[in-house]
């Protein structure tokens, strides 16, 4: 579901607070005196978040792609040029947003970057799921919405195992969350007609 949500063409797009890699550090022209070791005083600048140097003798665009595939929220860039101003550049991965920050701010401003990153992402998420789910109240319109949309439906079970497993055959979808706030779209079970017990959110996988 992470995936689904928050993925695009790149690859992955993690959540900072998920993401077991928080910050990459790329240096540019590693090779030119002072790069690699400006670059590891950085990774001590920010220990308190997880983040590593990529040292590596790959080129930095093959870099890049590298950590877009693997959804890597911040990406640092320091080079020679970025070393005579003082400052690097920040990349967001979910916005590719570029930020100039100075060196001696870098830690308040990698904090900053990513809580906001962290609430932006959860926004659009919650906003894609508003927009993509859709109600039914009985089997007909269950059927219906499937046939017109790609997103969740919320509707009624009664609980029984049998009933998601004929679901899922007649409709190619299966129970995706039961959420702990419950609404009751209608009293009867959108497979059977039975009583209902929870309400339930429907969705193909992919």
């Amino acid at each position: 579901a992470l995936i689904m949500v928050h993925g695009d063409d790149s690859g992955l797009v993690l959540p900072p607070k998920v993401a077991s890699t928080q910050v990459m550090i790329v240096p540019i022209q590693q090779k030119k005196e002072g790069v690699l070791e400006t670059a590891q005083q950085m990774k001590e600048q920010l220990k308190e978040f997880r983040v590593k140097v990529d040292d590596s003798d790959k080129s930095p665009g093959f870099k890049f792609a590298e950590q877009e595939i693997r959804g890597i929220p911040l990406r640092i860039e320091i080079g020679p040029k970025d070393m005579e101003k003082k400052e690097c550049v920040i990349v967001r991965r979910d916005t590719r947003e570029k930020i100039t920050v100075p060196l001696s701010e870098l830690s308040v401003r990698v904090g900053e970057v990513l809580t906001r990153m962290q609430a932006d992402m959860l926004a659009r998420a919650k906003k894609h799921l508003e927009t993509h789910t859709y109600r039914a109240a009985n089997k007909e319109e269950f059927e219906e919405a499937f046939k017109e949309t790609k997103g969740f439906v919320k509707a009624m079970w009664c609980g029984d195992r049998a009933c998601e497993e004929k679901i899922k055959e007649l409709y190619g979808v299966s129970s995706r969350c039961i959420p702990f706030e419950q609404e009751q779209i209608s009293k009867t079970c959108v497979c059977c007609g039975r009583p209902a017990k929870k309400m339930v959110y429907w969705g193909r996988s992919y």
